[in-house]
Parts: structure tokens; C-alpha cells; sequence
């Protein structure tokens, strides 16, 4: 695999690492259309139950690797970047029916930032700042920041922090509800290997069928909501985990969920 990403699967989880360092794990085209590949080989793998997606380095993602967009030679202008590289992977991180944790392992900034918070559960360390840094070049958020934000921490905040381009700490972002959690540095290696190993042993399709309901909640009306709540029940009632899921609870015992 290209070195611009890293993947790794172990225990049932895969870890996706953006492999840029020496650039802030800013995208260019390679990287990005790698890392929509590298998701779908996610999706289909039925030896990954979970996906860890992190950075290495002092970075997660600093967004967009501005060298490219300003070189004659590399540009392939904001429409291509925006259609055939950042929405395909908000995209596919929504629509994938295995839990994603953002592993936020520094600095997350612009489409970064986004990435960051199109994932499903997000756990950062004390020393990582989250900024919507586009208007401070003259740009506007991209890659679904003016979607998942103002749901995350309402419209006035998540305007503010658009238009200002203000820096926000990760117990900030906790503490507005933009991300799960952040945790001492010292501690976030663990942290985030007890997790993805708990969601990787967790009944895998009715965590896919949490997220299909909590990313229809975005649109639906009462009423559609509760229809798809039935909907998804009744198809996560019919599942083997289900199954071992209650008969774990009559014996007192320890679920062993397989996933489907």
C-alpha cells in the first residue's frame, strides 16, 4: 500500500493512518482518493468489526495540502477536490455500516477538522486543538462542516467559529459537545485500543443500523423516525447477535457477539 496512508487490521479492528507527517497529513489527490479506497476495502472486509482513522505525527490532518492547489502542475481545482475528493469521503465515513473512531492525534484543521467530526464516536488528547481555519485564507468550511457542526454545538457557535477561525481546544470541543471525549495524552493510546476493541466485539449490525437511524435523524420528521425505528427493530430482532445478546442475559453470562 502506498505510504501516504497506512492500514493495519488486528483483533477485528482496522487502523487507517494518514501518513503524511512531514506535511501535517495535509490531503493531495493521491492521499485522498487512497483513503476512500482504503475505506471501502473496510467495508467489505468481514475480518474488520471496527476502523480506527488517525494521523501520525505531531498532526491529524491540517485539511488541504495547499502546495498542490497553488502549483500549475498539481492543481486539480476546488471542484474536482471537493466532488472526487473530500465528499466521497464524508460520504463513505457516514455510510459505512462499521463504527469509525476518529482517533484525534493532534492538530485537526479545516477539512481535518471535519473529517474529524463526520466519525462516529471522536476521542482526542488534552494536547489536540480542533479549527475551521478556511475563513482565514478566504474560504468557507467544506467537507460537511456545515452539517455535522451546528448539529454538534448549535447554529450561533458553530457560525462564530466559521466565520472567526477561533482555536478550540480539545476539552473545549468536549465540553461543546463537538467530540465524545479527550484524555491525558499519557493515556490515549490505551484509551483508544480499549475502545476499538470494545466496538469490534459489540454486535456489529446493530451498530450499523444505530448509525443508518442517527444519520436519517438529520432529516426525518417525527413521524418518518419512528417508522424507521420499527423498521430497524424489527431487522436487528432477526439478527444471531440478538439472539446471543438476550440468551447471555437469562444465562449471566458474557455475550460472544459475532457480529451479524
Amino acid at each position: 500500500m502506498n505510504e501516504s496512508i497506512l492500514l493495519k487490521i488486528e483483533n477485528k479492528v482496522a487502523t487507517i493512518t494518514l501518513n503524511r507527517p512531514e506535511v501535517f497529513n495535509s490531503f493531495n489527490r493521491e492521499m485522498a482518493l487512497l483513503l476512500q479506497k482504503t475505506l471501502d476495502d473496510c467495508e467489505t472486509n468481514d475480518a474488520v468489526r471496527a476502523i480506527v482513522l488517525t494521523g501520525n505525527g505531531k498532526a491529524f490532518c491540517a485539511g488541504q495540502d495547499l502546495k498542490e492547489v497553488t502549483s500549475p502542475e498539481l492543481n486539480p481545482g476546488f471542484k474536482k477536490i471537493l466532488e472526487e475528493h473530500y465528499n466521497p469521503i464524508i460520504t463513505r465515513i457516514r455510510s459505512i455500516k462499521k463504527p469509525i473512531l476518529g482517533a484525534i492525534n493532534g492538530v485537526a484543521a479545516g477539512a481535518g477538522a471535519n473529517i474529524a467530526l463526520a466519525c462516529d464516536i471522536v476521542v482526542a488528547h488534552d494536547k489536540v486543538s480542533f479549527i475551521q481555519a478556511f475563513s482565514l485564507i478566504g474560504l468557507v468550511p467544506d467537507s460537511a462542516g456545515t452539517y455535522f457542526l451546528p448539529r454538534l454545538i448549535g447554529f450561533q457557535k458553530a457560525q462564530a467559529l466559521a466565520m472567526l477561525g477561533d482555536k478550540i481546544s480539545a476539552e473545549e470541543a468536549e465540553r461543546l459537545g463537538m467530540i465524545y471525549k479527550y484524555v491525558p495524552l499519557e493515556e490515549f493510546e490505551e484509551a483508544i485500543s480499549k475502545l476499538a476493541l470494545k466496538l469490534a466485539n459489540m454486535p456489529t449490525k446493530a451498530l450499523g443500523l444505530i448509525k443508518e437511524l442517527f444519520n436519517k435523524s438529520m432529516t426525518n420528521n417525527l413521524e418518518e423516525q419512528l417508522a424507521l425505528e420499527s423498521k430497524l427493530q424489527i431487522e436487528a430482532a432477526q439478527s444471531n447477535d440478538y439472539e446471543e445478546g438476550v440468551a447471555a442475559f437469562i444465562e449471566k453470562r458474557k455475550p460472544e457477539f459475532k457480529g451479524n
